[in-house]
Protein backbone atom coordinates (compact mmCIF):
# COMPACT_ATOMS: atom_id res chain seq x y z
CA UNK A 1 0.00 0.00 0.00
CA UNK A 2 1.31 3.31 -1.11
CA UNK A 3 0.13 5.24 1.86
CA UNK A 4 -0.33 4.36 5.46
CA UNK A 5 -4.26 3.83 6.52
CA UNK A 6 -6.25 6.51 8.86
CA UNK A 7 -5.32 5.86 12.40
CA UNK A 8 -9.11 5.77 13.24
CA UNK A 9 -8.99 2.45 11.02
CA UNK A 10 -6.88 1.02 13.91
CA UNK A 11 -9.61 1.03 16.45
CA UNK A 12 -11.75 -1.23 14.68
CA UNK A 13 -11.55 -4.94 12.81
CA UNK A 14 -12.79 -6.58 10.37
CA UNK A 15 -16.65 -7.58 10.98
CA UNK A 16 -16.24 -10.68 13.02
CA UNK A 17 -19.04 -12.88 10.45
CA UNK A 18 -17.31 -10.94 7.72
CA UNK A 19 -14.05 -12.82 8.36
CA UNK A 20 -15.80 -15.96 9.91
CA UNK A 21 -18.30 -16.16 6.59
CA UNK A 22 -14.86 -16.01 4.67
CA UNK A 23 -13.45 -19.32 6.54
CA UNK A 24 -16.80 -21.04 5.69
CA UNK A 25 -17.00 -20.08 2.30
CA UNK A 26 -12.75 -22.15 2.45
CA UNK A 27 -14.71 -24.98 3.87
CA UNK A 28 -17.23 -25.38 1.64
CA UNK A 29 -14.66 -25.04 -1.06
CA UNK A 30 -13.16 -27.88 0.74
CA UNK A 31 -16.27 -30.03 1.00
CA UNK A 32 -17.64 -29.35 -2.01
CA UNK A 33 -14.01 -31.10 -3.63
CA UNK A 34 -14.02 -33.75 -1.17
CA UNK A 35 -17.90 -34.63 -1.77
CA UNK A 36 -19.60 -34.04 1.60
CA UNK A 37 -21.97 -31.49 3.10
CA UNK A 38 -21.55 -27.92 3.34
CA UNK A 39 -21.44 -26.19 6.44
CA UNK A 40 -24.97 -25.32 8.11
CA UNK A 41 -24.66 -21.69 9.03
CA UNK A 42 -26.91 -20.85 12.00
CA UNK A 43 -25.29 -17.79 12.84
CA UNK A 44 -26.43 -14.97 10.77
CA UNK A 45 -30.13 -12.81 11.29
CA UNK A 46 -31.43 -12.91 7.73
CA UNK A 47 -34.80 -13.48 6.97
CA UNK A 48 -35.02 -16.23 4.61
CA UNK A 49 -38.60 -15.75 4.34
CA UNK A 50 -40.20 -13.86 1.34
CA UNK A 51 -41.19 -10.40 1.30
CA UNK A 52 -45.08 -8.91 0.77
CA UNK A 53 -46.26 -10.16 -2.28
CA UNK A 54 -47.27 -5.95 -2.65
CA UNK A 55 -44.07 -4.96 -2.15
CA UNK A 56 -42.50 -6.98 -4.53
CA UNK A 57 -45.04 -6.17 -7.23
CA UNK A 58 -44.93 -2.37 -6.06
CA UNK A 59 -41.23 -2.74 -6.98
CA UNK A 60 -41.62 -4.76 -10.45
CA UNK A 61 -44.02 -1.74 -11.11
CA UNK A 62 -42.19 1.61 -10.41
CA UNK A 63 -39.51 -0.08 -11.78
CA UNK A 64 -40.82 -0.23 -15.68
CA UNK A 65 -41.30 4.16 -15.15
CA UNK A 66 -38.08 5.54 -17.08
CA UNK A 67 -38.66 8.34 -14.80
CA UNK A 68 -37.72 6.69 -11.56
CA UNK A 69 -34.28 6.10 -12.52
CA UNK A 70 -33.00 8.96 -11.38
CA UNK A 71 -31.54 10.25 -7.99
CA UNK A 72 -33.75 10.69 -5.40
CA UNK A 73 -34.12 12.97 -2.60
CA UNK A 74 -32.34 13.07 0.30
CA UNK A 75 -34.88 12.80 2.38
CA UNK A 76 -37.29 10.40 0.65
CA UNK A 77 -40.20 10.34 -1.07
CA UNK A 78 -42.92 12.37 1.06
CA UNK A 79 -45.26 8.78 0.51
CA UNK A 80 -42.63 7.19 2.25
CA UNK A 81 -41.88 9.10 5.11
CA UNK A 82 -46.13 8.86 5.65
CA UNK A 83 -46.05 5.34 5.28
CA UNK A 84 -43.26 5.21 7.89
CA UNK A 85 -45.66 7.62 10.30
CA UNK A 86 -48.25 5.72 9.56
CA UNK A 87 -46.65 2.24 10.32
CA UNK A 88 -45.94 3.98 14.26
CA UNK A 89 -49.17 5.35 14.62
CA UNK A 90 -50.65 2.03 14.31
CA UNK A 91 -48.41 -0.29 16.00
CA UNK A 92 -46.90 1.79 18.44
CA UNK A 93 -49.15 4.70 19.08
CA UNK A 94 -46.53 7.20 18.55
CA UNK A 95 -47.17 10.31 16.49
CA UNK A 96 -44.49 11.92 14.13
CA UNK A 97 -44.30 14.46 11.53
CA UNK A 98 -43.62 12.87 8.06
CA UNK A 99 -42.20 15.81 6.94
CA UNK A 100 -39.79 16.83 9.95
CA UNK A 101 -39.35 13.94 12.04
CA UNK A 102 -38.53 10.50 9.66
CA UNK A 103 -35.37 9.90 8.44
CA UNK A 104 -35.55 7.35 5.46
CA UNK A 105 -32.16 5.09 6.05
CA UNK A 106 -29.87 2.53 3.53
CA UNK A 107 -31.12 0.23 6.69
CA UNK A 108 -30.69 1.68 9.86
CA UNK A 109 -26.98 -0.19 10.58
CA UNK A 110 -26.30 3.13 8.11
CA UNK A 111 -27.78 5.01 11.07
CA UNK A 112 -25.38 4.10 14.04
CA UNK A 113 -22.64 6.23 11.92
CA UNK A 114 -24.42 8.38 10.47
CA UNK A 115 -25.80 9.36 14.34
CA UNK A 116 -21.97 8.93 15.99
CA UNK A 117 -20.58 11.53 13.12
CA UNK A 118 -23.25 13.93 13.75
CA UNK A 119 -22.90 14.08 17.37
CA UNK A 120 -19.93 12.99 18.91
CA UNK A 121 -16.44 14.70 18.77
CA UNK A 122 -13.28 13.23 19.67
CA UNK A 123 -13.13 12.06 23.29
CA UNK A 124 -16.59 12.23 23.96
CA UNK A 125 -18.27 9.28 25.75
CA UNK A 126 -20.67 6.69 24.86
CA UNK A 127 -22.41 4.22 26.78
CA UNK A 128 -22.41 0.97 24.93
CA UNK A 129 -24.48 -2.31 26.11
CA UNK A 130 -22.37 -5.39 27.15
CA UNK A 131 -23.73 -7.91 25.60
CA UNK A 132 -24.50 -5.56 22.35
CA UNK A 133 -24.88 -5.19 18.66
CA UNK A 134 -20.99 -4.90 17.66
CA UNK A 135 -21.49 -2.22 15.47
CA UNK A 136 -22.20 0.51 18.45
CA UNK A 137 -19.14 -0.05 19.33
CA UNK A 138 -17.17 0.45 15.97
CA UNK A 139 -19.22 3.46 15.61
CA UNK A 140 -18.08 5.00 18.37
CA UNK A 141 -14.56 3.92 17.84
CA UNK A 142 -14.68 5.74 14.02
CA UNK A 143 -15.98 8.70 15.55
CA UNK A 144 -13.11 8.95 17.97
CA UNK A 145 -15.00 8.87 21.00
CA UNK A 146 -14.46 7.01 23.97
CA UNK A 147 -16.14 3.64 24.67
CA UNK A 148 -17.88 2.90 28.10
CA UNK A 149 -19.59 -0.75 28.43
CA UNK A 150 -22.42 -0.67 30.71
CA UNK A 151 -23.53 -4.28 32.30
CA UNK A 152 -26.41 -6.22 31.00
CA UNK A 153 -27.10 -9.52 33.01
CA UNK A 154 -29.25 -12.42 33.20
CA UNK A 155 -30.15 -11.88 36.98
CA UNK A 156 -31.47 -8.51 35.83
CA UNK A 157 -33.31 -9.37 32.72
CA UNK A 158 -30.48 -8.13 30.73
CA UNK A 159 -31.66 -4.90 31.32
CA UNK A 160 -29.57 -1.89 32.12
CA UNK A 161 -28.32 -1.82 36.15
CA UNK A 162 -29.50 1.69 36.40
CA UNK A 163 -28.74 2.18 40.13
CA UNK A 164 -25.24 1.28 38.74
CA UNK A 165 -25.35 3.68 36.37
CA UNK A 166 -26.43 6.91 38.42
CA UNK A 167 -23.42 5.65 40.71
CA UNK A 168 -20.58 5.83 37.86
CA UNK A 169 -18.59 8.95 36.30
CA UNK A 170 -21.22 10.08 33.34
CA UNK A 171 -18.86 12.93 32.38
CA UNK A 172 -18.79 13.99 28.58
CA UNK A 173 -20.69 11.03 28.07
CA UNK A 174 -23.62 12.24 25.06
CA UNK A 175 -25.30 8.88 23.96
CA UNK A 176 -26.37 6.22 25.37
CA UNK A 177 -27.25 2.93 22.60
CA UNK A 178 -29.75 0.56 23.77
CA UNK A 179 -32.11 -2.56 21.98
CA UNK A 180 -34.76 -4.02 22.95
CA UNK A 181 -35.94 -6.65 22.29
CA UNK A 182 -32.74 -7.06 22.96
CA UNK A 183 -29.98 -8.69 20.39
CA UNK A 184 -28.30 -11.29 21.14
CA UNK A 185 -30.20 -12.17 24.40
CA UNK A 186 -33.80 -11.78 23.74
CA UNK A 187 -34.72 -9.71 26.14
CA UNK A 188 -38.53 -7.82 25.25
CA UNK A 189 -38.80 -4.46 25.72
CA UNK A 190 -41.07 -3.05 28.68
CA UNK A 191 -43.13 0.59 29.03
CA UNK A 192 -41.60 0.74 32.33
CA UNK A 193 -37.87 0.10 30.91
CA UNK A 194 -38.14 3.00 28.51
CA UNK A 195 -39.70 5.27 31.00
CA UNK A 196 -36.44 4.63 32.76
CA UNK A 197 -34.46 5.31 30.11
CA UNK A 198 -35.94 8.57 28.80
CA UNK A 199 -35.80 10.11 32.77
CA UNK A 200 -32.19 8.93 32.62
CA UNK A 201 -31.10 10.84 29.15
CA UNK A 202 -33.38 13.80 30.11
CA UNK A 203 -31.78 14.20 33.85
CA UNK A 204 -28.22 13.86 32.60
CA UNK A 205 -28.51 15.64 29.06
CA UNK A 206 -27.56 12.08 26.92
CA UNK A 207 -29.33 11.34 23.78
CA UNK A 208 -30.92 7.77 24.29
CA UNK A 209 -30.34 5.66 20.92
CA UNK A 210 -32.99 2.99 20.67
CA UNK A 211 -32.11 0.39 18.23
CA UNK A 212 -35.96 -1.09 17.26
CA UNK A 213 -35.53 -3.74 14.84
CA UNK A 214 -36.83 -6.59 16.09
CA UNK A 215 -40.00 -5.35 18.25
CA UNK A 216 -42.49 -7.57 15.89
CA UNK A 217 -40.52 -10.64 15.82
CA UNK A 218 -42.50 -13.37 18.67
CA UNK A 219 -43.41 -10.24 20.05
CA UNK A 220 -47.36 -9.59 19.94
CA UNK A 221 -47.07 -6.28 21.25
CA UNK A 222 -44.13 -3.85 19.69
CA UNK A 223 -43.14 -1.05 21.65
CA UNK A 224 -40.93 2.24 20.89
CA UNK A 225 -39.27 4.22 23.47
CA UNK A 226 -41.17 7.46 21.71
CA UNK A 227 -44.36 6.38 23.38
CA UNK A 228 -42.90 7.53 26.26
CA UNK A 229 -44.59 11.11 26.82
CA UNK A 230 -41.64 13.58 26.43
CA UNK A 231 -38.94 11.24 24.96
CA UNK A 232 -38.82 13.24 21.79
CA UNK A 233 -36.55 15.66 23.85
CA UNK A 234 -33.90 13.28 25.02
CA UNK A 235 -34.59 9.72 22.61
CA UNK A 236 -34.40 9.01 18.83
CA UNK A 237 -35.09 5.46 17.67
CA UNK A 238 -33.63 3.49 14.60
CA UNK A 239 -36.12 1.11 12.94
CA UNK A 240 -36.06 -1.14 9.73
CA UNK A 241 -37.49 -3.69 7.22
CA UNK A 242 -35.36 -5.84 7.52
CA UNK A 243 -36.54 -8.10 10.14
CA UNK A 244 -40.41 -7.54 10.60
CA UNK A 245 -40.99 -7.62 6.28
CA UNK A 246 -38.39 -10.22 5.48
CA UNK A 247 -36.41 -7.41 3.73
CA UNK A 248 -32.82 -7.66 5.30
CA UNK A 249 -31.03 -7.37 1.80
CA UNK A 250 -33.64 -4.37 0.33
CA UNK A 251 -31.72 -2.20 2.81
CA UNK A 252 -34.69 -0.02 4.07
CA UNK A 253 -34.66 1.41 7.15
CA UNK A 254 -35.29 4.91 8.83
CA UNK A 255 -34.55 6.96 12.24
CA UNK A 256 -37.28 8.71 14.05
CA UNK A 257 -36.48 11.75 16.53
CA UNK A 258 -36.93 15.83 17.03
CA UNK A 259 -36.78 17.54 13.62
CA UNK A 260 -33.73 19.67 14.75
CA UNK A 261 -31.87 15.91 15.69
CA UNK A 262 -33.25 14.88 12.24
CA UNK A 263 -31.22 17.74 10.88
CA UNK A 264 -28.20 17.13 12.16
CA UNK A 265 -28.49 14.08 11.14
CA UNK A 266 -29.40 15.07 7.24
CA UNK A 267 -26.48 17.21 7.24
CA UNK A 268 -23.90 14.08 7.30
CA UNK A 269 -26.44 12.04 5.43
CA UNK A 270 -26.71 14.18 2.30
CA UNK A 271 -22.71 14.00 2.14
CA UNK A 272 -22.45 10.76 1.72
CA UNK A 273 -25.37 9.11 -0.86
CA UNK A 274 -27.65 10.59 -3.23
CA UNK A 275 -31.03 9.32 -2.15
CA UNK A 276 -32.31 5.56 -2.31
CA UNK A 277 -33.88 4.29 -4.79
CA UNK A 278 -37.67 5.14 -6.12
CA UNK A 279 -38.37 1.40 -6.77
CA UNK A 280 -37.31 0.66 -3.46
CA UNK A 281 -38.99 3.03 -1.71
CA UNK A 282 -42.14 2.38 -3.08
CA UNK A 283 -41.99 -1.09 -2.42
CA UNK A 284 -41.27 0.15 1.01
CA UNK A 285 -44.33 2.18 1.03
CA UNK A 286 -46.51 -1.24 -0.02
CA UNK A 287 -44.70 -3.09 2.81
CA UNK A 288 -46.01 -0.86 5.66
CA UNK A 289 -49.16 -1.31 4.85
CA UNK A 290 -49.03 -4.84 5.96
CA UNK A 291 -51.96 -5.78 8.47
CA UNK A 292 -51.54 -7.50 11.63
CA UNK A 293 -52.23 -10.88 9.79
CA UNK A 294 -48.67 -10.42 7.97
CA UNK A 295 -46.86 -10.71 11.83
CA UNK A 296 -49.50 -13.41 12.55
CA UNK A 297 -47.94 -15.55 10.34
CA UNK A 298 -44.39 -14.36 10.70
CA UNK A 299 -44.42 -15.19 14.22
CA UNK A 300 -46.36 -18.40 13.81
CA UNK A 301 -43.30 -19.94 11.81
CA UNK A 302 -40.43 -18.12 14.06
CA UNK A 303 -42.60 -19.80 16.98
CA UNK A 304 -42.41 -23.09 15.67
CA UNK A 305 -38.41 -22.72 14.71
CA UNK A 306 -37.65 -21.48 18.39
CA UNK A 307 -38.93 -24.80 19.34
CA UNK A 308 -36.33 -26.42 16.92
CA UNK A 309 -33.28 -24.74 18.27
CA UNK A 310 -34.33 -24.94 21.91
CA UNK A 311 -34.35 -28.86 21.16
CA UNK A 312 -30.49 -28.44 19.69
CA UNK A 313 -29.55 -26.07 23.18
CA UNK A 314 -31.28 -29.06 25.16
CA UNK A 315 -28.92 -31.33 23.19
CA UNK A 316 -26.02 -29.52 23.84
CA UNK A 317 -26.82 -28.88 27.26
CA UNK A 318 -27.04 -24.64 27.11
CA UNK A 319 -29.72 -23.05 28.88
CA UNK A 320 -32.19 -20.63 27.55
CA UNK A 321 -35.40 -18.54 28.11
CA UNK A 322 -38.39 -20.55 25.75
CA UNK A 323 -39.85 -17.67 25.48
CA UNK A 324 -37.67 -15.09 24.01
CA UNK A 325 -38.37 -12.36 21.67
CA UNK A 326 -36.04 -11.79 18.08
CA UNK A 327 -34.85 -13.81 15.84
CA UNK A 328 -32.38 -15.37 17.63
CA UNK A 329 -32.13 -17.83 21.04
CA UNK A 330 -29.58 -16.51 23.60
CA UNK A 331 -27.89 -20.28 25.15
CA UNK A 332 -25.58 -20.46 28.78
CA UNK A 333 -22.60 -22.78 28.06
CA UNK A 334 -22.18 -23.98 31.75
CA UNK A 335 -18.57 -24.74 33.14
CA UNK A 336 -18.61 -28.25 33.12
CA UNK A 337 -20.20 -29.04 29.65
CA UNK A 338 -18.66 -32.10 27.90
CA UNK A 339 -17.83 -29.44 25.13
CA UNK A 340 -15.36 -27.80 27.28
CA UNK A 341 -11.39 -28.40 27.46
CA UNK A 342 -9.82 -27.58 30.45
CA UNK A 343 -6.76 -26.54 28.70
CA UNK A 344 -7.92 -24.11 26.37
CA UNK A 345 -8.25 -20.36 27.17
CA UNK A 346 -10.84 -19.82 25.06
CA UNK A 347 -14.67 -18.66 25.85
CA UNK A 348 -17.14 -21.63 26.78
CA UNK A 349 -18.98 -20.29 23.35
CA UNK A 350 -16.16 -19.89 21.61
CA UNK A 351 -14.90 -23.44 22.20
CA UNK A 352 -18.37 -25.03 22.11
CA UNK A 353 -19.01 -22.85 18.48
CA UNK A 354 -15.84 -24.12 17.12
CA UNK A 355 -16.10 -27.95 18.44
CA UNK A 356 -20.17 -27.89 16.53
CA UNK A 357 -18.38 -26.30 13.47
CA UNK A 358 -15.48 -28.22 13.06
CA UNK A 359 -16.89 -31.34 14.08
CA UNK A 360 -20.67 -31.29 12.95
CA UNK A 361 -20.61 -28.55 10.19
CA UNK A 362 -22.95 -26.33 11.68
CA UNK A 363 -22.12 -22.65 12.77
CA UNK A 364 -23.56 -20.81 16.25
CA UNK A 365 -22.31 -17.78 16.77
CA UNK A 366 -19.93 -17.22 20.10
CA UNK A 367 -21.40 -15.04 22.63
CA UNK A 368 -17.64 -12.96 23.06
CA UNK A 369 -18.25 -10.97 20.30
CA UNK A 370 -20.90 -9.26 21.56
CA UNK A 371 -18.80 -8.58 24.83
CA UNK A 372 -17.56 -9.93 27.91
CA UNK A 373 -20.81 -10.64 29.59
CA UNK A 374 -21.22 -13.00 26.35
CA UNK A 375 -18.41 -15.08 26.70
CA UNK A 376 -20.11 -18.24 28.37
CA UNK A 377 -22.97 -18.12 25.44
CA UNK A 378 -23.97 -19.07 21.97
CA UNK A 379 -26.13 -17.75 19.83
CA UNK A 380 -28.47 -19.94 17.26
CA UNK A 381 -30.28 -17.70 14.19
CA UNK A 382 -33.93 -18.76 14.00
CA UNK A 383 -33.19 -17.59 10.20
CA UNK A 384 -33.36 -21.53 8.38
CA UNK A 385 -36.04 -23.56 7.68
CA UNK A 386 -37.46 -26.38 10.19
CA UNK A 387 -35.81 -28.86 8.42
CA UNK A 388 -32.27 -27.44 8.14
CA UNK A 389 -32.71 -27.30 12.37
CA UNK A 390 -33.58 -30.42 12.03
CA UNK A 391 -30.71 -31.16 10.11
CA UNK A 392 -28.49 -29.40 12.29
CA UNK A 393 -29.51 -30.89 14.96
CA UNK A 394 -28.57 -34.47 13.73
CA UNK A 395 -25.41 -33.54 12.76
CA UNK A 396 -25.02 -32.39 16.13
CA UNK A 397 -26.13 -35.71 17.52
CA UNK A 398 -23.77 -37.57 15.76
CA UNK A 399 -20.48 -36.29 16.68
CA UNK A 400 -22.07 -36.54 20.63
CA UNK A 401 -21.95 -40.07 20.40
Amino acid sequence: MIITPAKRTGSVQEYYFSRKLKEIDRMNAERDAAGTDRVINLGIGAPDGMPPAEAIEALKRSASLPGNHAYQSYVGIPQLREAFAGWYARYYGVSLDPAREIQPLVGSKEGILLISLAFLDKGDKVLVPDPGYPTYSSATALAEAELVPYDLRADNGWQPDFEALEESDLTGVKIMWTNYPNMPTGAPATMELYRKLADFGRRHGILICNDNPYSFILNDNPLSILAVPGAKECCLELNSLSKAHNMSGWRIGMVAAEAETIAQILKVKSQMDSGMFRPLQEAAVAALEQGPEWFRALNAEYRRRRVLAGRIFDMIGAEYDHDSSGMFLWGRISHDNRFLSPDSSASAGEQVSDRILYDAGVFVTPGFIFGKNGRDYIRISLCAKPEVLERSAAKISDIMK
